[in-house]
C-alpha cells in the first residue's frame, strides 16, 4: 500500500475523531438549560482553550489528509499520462 495513502488515511481520522472526541464533550457538560458547566472559573478557561487548540490542530489534520489525498490522486493520474505516452501505439503503414 501506497504510504501516502496511509498518512492521508491517519490524519483524516484522527483530525475528525479529535473533534468528535472535544464535541462529545462539549456536549456532556452541558446541563438541561444548555449553560455549560466547570467547576471553577480556572478550569473554565483553560478548558475551553485547550479545546479551541485542539479543534485547530484537528481542522489543520483533516486538511492535510484530504492534500495528501488529492496529491496521491494526482500522482497517479500522472502515471497513467506517462505510461500512455511512452508506449505509443505503431501502425505500420507498409505491410511487406
Amino acid at each position: 500500500m501506497n504510504p501516502t495513502m496511509v498518512l492521508s488515511g491517519l490524519a483524516l481520522l484522527s483530525g475528525f475523531g479529535i473533534r468528535y472526541w472535544i464535541n462529545r464533550r462539549k456536549f456532556y457538560r452541558r446541563s438541561p438549560l444548555g449553560a455549560e458547566s466547570f467547576s471553577s472559573y480556572e478550569k473554565s478557561v483553560f478548558i475551553s482553550f485547550l479545546e479551541r487548540t485542539g479543534k485547530w490542530i484537528a481542522y489543520i489534520l483533516i486538511i492535510f489528509g484530504l492534500l495528501l489525498l488529492w496529491s496521491y490522486s494526482k500522482q497517479q493520474k500522472d502515471i497513467k499520462v506517462l505510461i500512455q505516452k511512452e508506449v505509443p501505439f505503431k501502425h505500420d503503414q507498409n505491410p511487406k
